[in-house]
């Protein structure tokens, strides 16, 4: 911040955030910001939360509905790259969601990986990297699983134990993100089911681990949310 923000306008330790008596705290730095720091920001304000893979942690989960409960503030969280979030929502809501999965691929360098997926090596030109429920991913990738994570949020039914997340690198896609959304619903009367898929290619910088539509995206939720009720709860937005 030196330099672009002036010293006045800094926030030497979250400690003293009550002095400044904000509306709104955006997180946009990592999630163990949201897991370690959380519940105690919505002490004092509402929270946007731009790293959605912290949720995966249910204890960070259940923390911040407790505090959101408690001090009366809302958690926001942004939807990021996940297209159609309404749609999802409100079929969950129906009950007729029965699948959803979750395909995100880049090049490796746009990759921030910890854990075991660290030294996972792509020696093919198109690798999966994790197919499985998107709780298990959200740890050994968590800045490159917010799309699922917000996928999750979205269908609460299913939830990080049921909505499937693939990472793949793929050493094609240089400059840009992809995401596939793929759901279904139950059988009908003929026996075939509702399919929804969708393509997103999002321009990145190489190396980039967010692409370049989706910091519009963010700066829309960021908006969008302050034009919301403050209500408890988690809401996507």
């Amino acid at each position: 911040m030196a330099g672009s923000v002036p010293p006045s306008l800094q926030l030497q330790s979250l400690a003293a955030l009550g002095e400044r008596h904000p509306d709104l705290v955006v997180e946009v730095a990592h999630p163990k910001i949201i897991q370690e720091s959380g519940a105690e920001i919505l002490r004092y304000a509402d929270l946007l939360v731009g790293s959605p893979s912290a949720l995966a942690d249910q204890t960070t989960e259940q923390q911040l509905l407790e505090a959101s409960h408690r001090w009366s503030h809302a958690v926001f969280v942004a939807r990021g790259a996940l297209w159609g979030t309404e749609d999802i929502t409100r079929l969950d809501e129906a009950g007729g969601l029965q699948s959803l999965r979750v395909t995100m691929a880049t090049h490796p360098d746009g990759f921030r990986l910890e854990g075991p997926l660290a030294t996972a090596h792509s020696t093919r030109p198109r690798t999966v990297l994790y197919e499985g429920p998107v709780r298990g991913l959200c740890p050994f990738a968590p800045r490159n699983s917010n799309t699922m994570a917000a996928a999750a949020l979205a269908a609460p039914s299913l939830g990080f134990d049921r909505v499937i997340g693939v990472l793949v690198a793929d050493f094609s896609l240089k400059d840009m993100h992809v995401v596939d959304v793929e759901l279904s619903g139950p059988p009908g009367p003929t026996g075939r089911r509702f399919a929804v898929h969708t393509h997103r290619e999002n321009p990145a910088e190489p190396g980039a681990v967010t692409g370049s539509a989706t910091v519009t995206t963010f700066w829309r939720s960021l908006l969008g949310c302050c034009q919301l009720p403050s209500k408890p709860g988690i809401h996507l937005c």
